[in-house]
């Protein structure tokens, strides 16, 4: 019998109690041991809960709860006490499964090293993607093989509200408060739309991908609430559609090789797989050297669709616990170094507003192969603040991020320019 200890008893924790509860005969076939649910902790015993949750397993004594587990299910979310807690776990020897992806991406080095030492499993499935079984993906089935590039789309609530912009026509707001009374954002989104929930996936992601331990520090964060319906406008007419990605790839940096990892909205063209990915669902694709390309696509969210991802950890750890077996270890041997934001290079598009006369697309042109920015496309835009004003839509080939900069900050010397609209990045080509 395997003492199981769930910590944390909100939307994920119910849904996991739930199948502890009612599913544990087919449990005990899976993993040849009975899952005794021991305890769930909780930072007050008085919250009322759903019916299945049993009353008299509340407790709000967690270090207590986790000295007398074997099987620690750490759904708490936040840094503490969730980090001294795992520690504690893995200390005693117990192995932990969480979905704690803050708390991986600024702490997972501490604990794959403690849970190592002490020989015991850490599970974490459920941090990226939900039920989408992209860490046991990169963790297990692509060990052997060498992954080049992650691009993916791993936050449910931005996905919704850019979709809802282009399929609908709704502005920012609107979106937003329509994905917060359908329960796909919370009540507080900054988490979601300004990327920090994406980097902690995105973090996680490349130091599985690349074995190198890559921290939260070390992703660049861009999120949507700049995003307008003239964005979208825009991107329609060009063939793209606008999602918020996060992306690691391999790369250098002058001559030293290096990850370059960054969460930020950007252009994908229509016929790209991640477009169709629609709603509050997730999707990642992985270009691998053996593999090739691969797609990982499912529910990026919400209490049952994350519990399956919780619940598929635990039978690993059971099975482990019956038979003394272990998860794979932390994998940091390539040690490469995080590449400096402006070194990284893609494509963009820059929708400027320019005076409606002759000459201003070579003045234009001039200016941006001064910085070695190459221009591939251009054409004029659709939407203009005024008669005698004109939009241009320029197309970059890859081109730094440095270089970008620079052009920027000399386009807004120039006379003939009115404004910058709009700078995206271009993906996915």
């Amino acid at each position: 019998m395997a003492r199981v200890a769930v910590l944390g008893c909100g939307v994920v924790g119910t849904e996991v109690v739930r199948s502890l509860v009612e599913h544990a005969d087919e449990l005990h076939s899976r993993t040849g041991t009975r899952l005794d649910l021991v305890g769930i902790g909780v930072r007050s015993t008085a919250t009322p809960r759903d019916p299945v949750v049993p009353t008299e397993l509340l407790t709000e004594d967690l270090p207590g709860l986790v000295r007398r587990a074997d099987l620690v299910i750490e759904l708490l979310g936040g840094i503490e006490p969730a980090r001294q807690l795992i520690l504690d776990a893995v200390g005693s020897g117990a192995s932990v499964v969480t979905a704690n992806k803050a708390l991986l991406a600024a702490h997972g080095p501490q604990l794959y090293e403690a849970a190592d030492a002490a020989r015991a499993d850490l599970f974490f499935e459920a941090a990226v993607a939900g039920a989408v079984p992209v860490v046991r993906g990169l963790r297990e089935s692509l060990a052997g093989d060498r992954i080049t590039r992650i691009l993916g789309i791993v936050n449910g609530t931005t996905n919704y509200i850019l979709d809802e912009m282009t399929t609908s026509g709704l502005d920012f707001e609107t979106a937003l408060a329509q994905a917060q009374q359908l329960g796909y954002a919370e009540a507080d989104p900054t988490a979601d739309v300004q990327g920090l929930d994406a980097a902690a996936k995105a973090a996680i992601l490349a130091s599985l991908a690349f074995h190198s331990r890559t921290a939260l520090a070390d992703v660049p964060v861009q999120g949507i609430r700049e995003i307008t319906p003239a964005d979208i406008a825009s991107a329609a007419q060009t063939g793209h559609v606008i999602k918020l990605l996060a992306i690691a790839e391999v790369g250098r940096h002058g001559t030293v090789p290096g990850i370059a990892v960054r969460v930020h909205p950007a252009l994908v063209p229509i016929d790209h797989p991640l477009a169709s990915v629609r709603g509050p669902y997730n999707a990642v694709f992985v270009e691998a050297a053996a593999a090739g390309t691969l797609m990982f696509y499912g529910a990026g969210a919400g209490g049952v669709a994350t519990s399956s991802a919780v619940l598929g950890d635990v039978v690993a750890a059971a099975r482990n616990f019956v038979n003394g077996g272990k998860a794979p270890a932390e994998s940091a041997y390539a040690a490469l170094p995080a590449m400096p934001a402006e070194a990284v290079r893609t494509r963009y598009q820059i929708r400027i507003e320019v005076a409606d006369q002759p000459g201003v697309l070579a003045e234009v042109a001039a200016l941006v192969a001064r910085r070695g920015v190459s221009i591939e496309t251009v054409r004029q835009g659709a939407h203009a603040s005024a008669d005698d004003v004109a939009e241009l839509v320029i197309v970059t080939h890859e081109a730094s991020e440095s270089a970008l900069a620079a052009t920027v900050v000399d386009l807004d010397t120039l006379e003939v320019i009115k404004r910058i609209t709009s700078i995206l990045r271009v993906e996915g080509n």
